[in-house]
């Protein structure tokens, strides 16, 4: 039986964008949120791990990314 919940709006705009596809419900993605949140047997990420990803970050931030085709080309694809 469906329920009618109250949302921020900026909270339904995540939502919104948080969809896979344009006629997802809310249901859904709620749903596979909550998935994620409970998920049991979840291991910890190594501090290498970490460290990789905060570097990754920083690259992105300095724009220190290639795109698609940049990549085909150093790969000769």
């Amino acid at each position: 039986m469906p329920t009618t919940i109250q949302l921020e709006k900026n909270l339904k705009k995540r939502l919104t964008d948080l969809k896979m596809f344009s006629n997802e419900t809310y249901n859904d993605v709620i749903k596979r949120l909550v998935n994620i949140a409970v998920q049991e047997n979840v291991e910890e990420l190594s501090s290498e791990t970490l460290a990789n990803i905060q570097q990754s970050l920083e690259d992105i931030k300095a724009g220190r990314v290639h795109d698609h085709e940049d990549v085909r080309k150093m790969l000769n694809l």
